[in-house]
């Protein structure tokens, strides 16, 4: 299932003005084309080979994808991702006494490796505290505390934005989105991953569920809305069930 993670952590005020009008003319003329992978790939790849656009920071299609995921109508259609898979986790679940930090790629004895190709994992950051989708574990190692860290990069960024993570605190299974129709089973006092819309940002934080106000479903989805308050600035704000993704239950 596909949910909206556009999940860059600076504002996409970088366009052009004549990006910016290209852009517009094709929400006008085109459908949900615009939030695929390779249709912002494209129309970013243009971007960066224009004139207009010499001197100045190249454009990233997950950018051009967030621009267009945040001027879609509120409907029940389906959302973006840009989650393409995650590589098998080369790390264990237990950590490995050190003296120091090194990293290792022996096993720790009587340590098995988990099957986890068949899972999708997402990381938190430590630049802002948010939680992004993970598309590679690039390596591990172990600390002077004897926790084991692991090095990610994350969906829709290059090499310059990868980060060594806590694998116990900032690396778990992916949360995932709901259908309309599974709104109930969110409840008050739930943990969630929610978007949060800043006016300079747009990313997931974990966040608290306060109160809900369950409403009659129509043409358009899910009309319930839910109150929330984020773990990591205690803000509060009412919701729709498309910015909310639920932990994995075992």
């Amino acid at each position: 299932m596909d949910r909206l993670r556009p999940r860059e952590r600076k504002d996409f005020s970088g366009f052009t003005k004549a990006e910016v009008e290209k852009m517009e003319k094709l929400l006008r003329e085109s459908g949900e084309q615009l939030l695929n992978k390779e249709f912002c790939q494209k129309l970013a790849k243009r971007f960066n080979c224009s004139v207009g656009r010499a001197g100045k920071p190249v454009v990233k299609w997950i950018e051009i994808q967030s621009w267009f995921q945040g001027r879609q109508p509120d409907c029940p259609s389906k959302e973006c991702s840009s989650h393409d898979g995650i590589k098998t986790l080369a790390v264990y679940p237990e950590a490995h006494p050190s003296n120091k930090a090194h990293e290792s790629t022996e096993m720790p004895k009587g340590e098995t490796v988990p099957d986890l190709s068949e899972l999708e994992f997402e990381a938190r950051s430590s630049k802002d505290g948010a939680w992004y989708d993970v598309d590679t574990f690039l390596a591990h190692r172990f600390v002077s505390s004897g926790e084991p860290e692991v090095r990610v990069r994350f969906v829709g960024f290059g090499a310059e934005e990868d980060e060594w993570v806590n694998v116990k605190a900032a690396v778990r299974e992916r949360s995932q989105p709901l259908e309309p129709s599974e709104c109930q089973k969110i409840k008050v006092g739930d943990i969630v991953l929610c978007f949060q819309e800043r006016r300079d940002q747009a990313i997931y934080y974990d966040a608290h569920v306060l109160e809900i106000q369950r409403r009659m479903h129509d043409i358009r989805g899910c009309r319930c809305l839910f109150l929330v308050r984020y773990d990591h600035d205690n803000s509060e704000e009412r919701v729709r069930l498309r910015r909310i993704c639920c932990r994995p239950t075992y």
